[in-house]
């Protein structure tokens, strides 16, 4: 799925003008498709009717692509209902937003559901997402909105009300109230937002919890879980954060299978209450939990109609809402549940480290950023001859932390990587990276020094830290406490070449600063030396006879005839394994060196030019060390700054995109005329740089539109 720069490029830029707006934010949302609820839904009331959403129609391409798609039984008897078609009376919400108004239907997204399970126990950040003036009553059109945090902005989605449904029942996620629709309207918009249902089916409760609220997520084991896990529970909880947990099956084809206890393996669970009761002569501590099936429920101690509730006082019983119910939730001990379940993911609001008491305002710096295959898609430090080509960002952490641990003087902060789009490209063939990152100490000879460090940096020093490991998660998180100093992230997936775009988030609880690390766009412009005054090489005579045959009385050759020229001088030249220059790059050098604007070039110009092919000739000779007559991709950043260019991230990948053949190599031909725009577009800069500061005023796809994709 390669990128092109009107892709990438052109959304980076509209997204870092909206940000400067103030859009995006939760009090000015992004419309999610170009969709603006408010006018939108003023348009259906003037004109009566009801809201039919053309970006997200109610047709097969909705529901799926491939076990939900076209070819599929499934999908042969579902109809589109609005709600007013299913029931009587329909409601947005009944008597409140609870836990039980989630039931999940034929679709593999307990996750989802989990999460919307634990968004209903903060009321606040509940009709954050799902806004409240919504109704089937007043001004009710058809149409609803819902919002969600998506890859650092907050995004408004616009629905209609259509829902799948099979035998007037909805085939996705229900409520226990059949007049209530809240939770399947929330499903269809989140849907919408990856792009079909079927791209709903597995995934993880963090991925969803974050979206609900923009938050950052730990993950433990319960194997390696600290002493103190049940109080970071309690306190997770307090402070409004969100929790799911699941059992893992090391079998996948056992996914989502019941066991003797009634606990489901591969499943997601949500953690919706941590309390400690007396009963009987000593206090016990419990957790709640619910299944997003709405039932099946564990059948052992503190279960529903289990006897250690007979001997509990009523008081105790009130406080815990106990109810004996099939829907879903049931209390356990927390040994049980440390002994049942595999791990559990806790989606922080903030990242205040919750076995702290104190609450912190924490600050958080976000980069957005993408690997490159063939530039900027290294791979982890297992292969030291791509890692460094990864994208880097410079971290400063300024201050130390008001209260360190052990009086060690140390900066605490939380790096968050992930990966952008996989869910929704899942239908392109998509599949989650295994991702991590690794943070280097910078030597204080080099602080403020904003150059992307070489390959040579990295063979001789250690990571200062790094993620846990290395894995296939949406999202890799970690918490680190380092001296204060400069040091350098590196984000990367597992194995190198692999393609994508991230979102790189640092929270630090004092002032520290992070950014990507992008050189100045800036040329040495250095001449190649001058050849000695009445001294010619054999070569340069060659050249000077073979350009007066074919130039004739005119002494002016045009680009077919500097085709010929060259070709006939570069196949001798076996080493670079060429087949010579092609017409298109001819007209390119000859653009670039022609002064007088004849579309020629005479002898002077055209020795001006073979002096740079040789100089050029010489930089792609060290890297061609094979012989093979091309260069790898990673090695042209190099490349390309010994010939005296420095350029920015972006550039290095539109290179990369533009030059580099299937096999991330660029031949001879290509590598010369990459140099040869580059070349251009330095003049052209020059030409715009009216006070000959040498500061860059143009923008990245001003520089494109001028010079590499011309």
């Amino acid at each position: 799925m390669p990128y092109t720069p009107s892709g990438f490029f052109c959304d980076r830029l509209i997204r870092e003008r909206e940000r400067r707006d103030g859009e995006g934010s939760l009090s000015k949302p992004l419309h999610f498709s170009g969709q603006d609820y408010a006018p939108l839904k003023q348009e259906c009331l003037t004109k009566k009717c009801l809201f039919e959403d053309d970006t997200f129609p109610a047709t097969v391409e909705s529901l799926g692509y491939k076990e939900l798609g076209h070819k599929s039984n499934k999908v042969k008897n579902i109809v589109w209902k609005r709600p007013k078609e299913i029931c009587e009376n329909p409601q947005f919400i009944v008597g409140g937003a609870s836990r039980t108004d989630i039931c999940q239907g034929d679709l593999g997204d307990c996750w989802l559901l989990a999460a919307i399970a634990c968004l209903t126990l903060n009321e606040k950040l509940l009709y954050r997402v799902v806004p409240q003036e919504q109704s089937y009553s007043e001004g009710y059109c058809g149409i609803f909105h819902f919002q969600f945090w998506r890859y650092g902005d907050w995004v408004d989605v616009v629905i209609d009300d259509r829902i799948p449904t099979l035998n007037n029942q909805l085939v996705f996620t229900k409520s226990a109230e059949r007049n209530e629709f809240w939770s399947a309207l929330l499903e269809k918009a989140y849907a919408k937002l990856h792009g079909s249902y079927e791209a709903l089916k597995g995934g993880n409760t963090t991925e969803a919890m974050e979206d609900f609220t923009g938050g950052v997520t730990e993950f433990y084991e319960m194997k390696e879980a600290p002493k103190e896990l049940y109080k970071i529970m309690t306190k997770a909880l307090e402070r409004g954060s969100m929790m799911g947990c699941s059992i893992d099956s090391l079998v996948p084809a056992r996914f989502e299978t019941r066991t003797t206890t009634g606990l489901v393996k591969g499943h997601a669970y949500s953690v919706t209450g941590v309390e400690e009761s007396q009963h009987k002569e000593s206090k016990v501590r419990l957790v709640r939990l619910r299944n997003p099936w709405g039932q099946v429920e564990w059948n052992g101690p503190w279960s529903d109609n289990s006897k250690e509730w007979a001997s509990l006082p009523k008081g105790e019983k009130d406080k815990l809402q106990h109810q004996s119910a099939e829907d879903g939730e049931f209390w356990m001990s927390f040994e049980d549940f440390k002994k049942n379940y595999t791990k559990i993911e806790i989606c922080n609001l903030t990242p205040d480290a919750l076995e702290d008491d104190k609450i912190h305002k924490w600050t958080v710096s976000v980069n957005e950023g993408r690997w490159v295959r063939g530039c900027s898609a290294g791979g982890c430090r297992n292969h030291p001859d791509t890692f460094w080509t990864n994208p880097q960002y410079r971290l400063r952490l300024l201050e130390e932390d008001d209260d360190p641990e052990d009086n060690e003087v140390a900066c605490s902060f939380v790096v968050s990587l992930m990966q952008k789009n996989r869910r929704k490209d899942r239908k392109l063939g998509a599949n989650l990276f295994t991702i991590g990152f690794a943070i280097y100490e910078v030597p204080k000879e080099m602080h403020g020094n904003k150059q992307h460090l070489q390959k040579d940096f990295f063979l001789v020093n250690s990571s200062k830290a790094r993620s846990k490991a290395y894995i296939n998660l949406r999202e890799v998180t970690q918490r680190f406490r380092l001296t204060p100093g400069e040091y350098v992230i590196i984000p990367s997936t597992y194995e190198p070449h692999q393609e994508g775009e991230f979102l790189l988030r640092v929270f630090s609880e004092k002032r520290n600063t992070s950014e990507e690390i992008e050189n100045r766009i800036e040329a040495d412009h250095p001449e190649p030396a001058p050849s000695n005054a009445g001294e010619e090489s054999e070569e340069d005579q060659q050249f000077r006879s073979l350009f007066q045959q074919i130039a004739g009385d005119e002494m002016e050759i045009t680009a077919s005839e500097l085709k010929n020229v060259l070709n006939r001088v570069i196949s001798k030249h076996k080493e670079l394994n060429t087949e010579g220059f092609s017409l298109e790059s001819c007209r390119s050098m000859i653009a670039l060196m022609d002064m007088d604007g004849t579309g020629r070039l005479n002898l002077q110009e055209f020795r001006h030019l073979w002096n740079k092919i040789k100089q050029w000739q010489g930089i792609f000779q060290h890297y061609n060390s094979d012989q093979a007559g091309s260069i790898n991709s990673y090695e042209m950043r190099n490349a390309v700054n010994d010939a005296g260019f420095r350029l920015n991230n972006q550039l290095y990948d539109i290179i990369t995109m533009r030059y580099a053949n299937e096999g991330m190599n660029i031949d001879f031909d290509s590598f010369i005329s990459c140099l040869v725009r580059l070349e251009a577009m330095f003049r052209a800069f020059q030409a715009f740089d009216q006070d000959g500061e040498g500061t860059i005023r143009l923008s990245v796809l001003e520089w494109l539109q001028l010079t590499m994709y011309a």
